[in-house]
Parts: structure tokens; C-alpha cells; sequence
């Protein structure tokens, strides 16, 4: 049509270059929804530090005797101590 409209025959790369830019555009949001969501959680979600500090805390409970010998052994256990 002379240069006007956006048809098949359009220049440039048609379909095939609005498919490459869909996927670089989905994967950039992608990267994107997952940095930001790394950052809210300061790391990787169940790290050592977390499950050290969930320790602690458990023995705290323990100690104060909010926690029983068998919840307390059962945390322990679930937490890989």
C-alpha cells in the first residue's frame, strides 16, 4: 500500500519482530516482579538465619513454658535440629 498501514508487508521484521518484542517485554516483567519480590523478603525465604532465629524464638517459648517438652522436640525435628 505504498508505505501506509501496518500489514504483513510493512518493513522491518512483521510478526516475527512483534512476537521477539512481546517475549522481551513479558520477560523483562517477569525479572522485574521477581527482584522486587526478593527484595520485600530480604533473600531467600528459608534461610539459615530464619530458621536459627525461629529456633530461638521456639526456645524462648520453651523456657517461659508456652511450649511443651514434645511441641518443643516437634519444632526441633520440623526445623532440621
Amino acid at each position: 500500500m505504498n508505505g501506509y498501514g501496518y500489514g504483513m508487508d510493512s518493513g522491518g521484521f512483521g510478526w516475527i519482530g512483534m512476537l521477539l518484542f512481546m517475549v522481551v517485554v513479558i520477560v523483562g516483567l517477569v525479572v522485574l516482579v521477581r527482584a522486587l519480590n526478593q527484595g520485600s523478603h530480604g533473600g531467600h525465604a528459608g534461610s539459615v538465619f530464619d530458621t536459627d532465629r525461629t529456633l530461638q524464638i521456639a526456645r524462648e517459648r520453651f523456657a517461659r513454658g508456652e511450649l511443651t517438652k514434645e511441641q518443643f522436640e516437634a519444632l526441633k525435628r520440623d526445623l532440621g535440629h
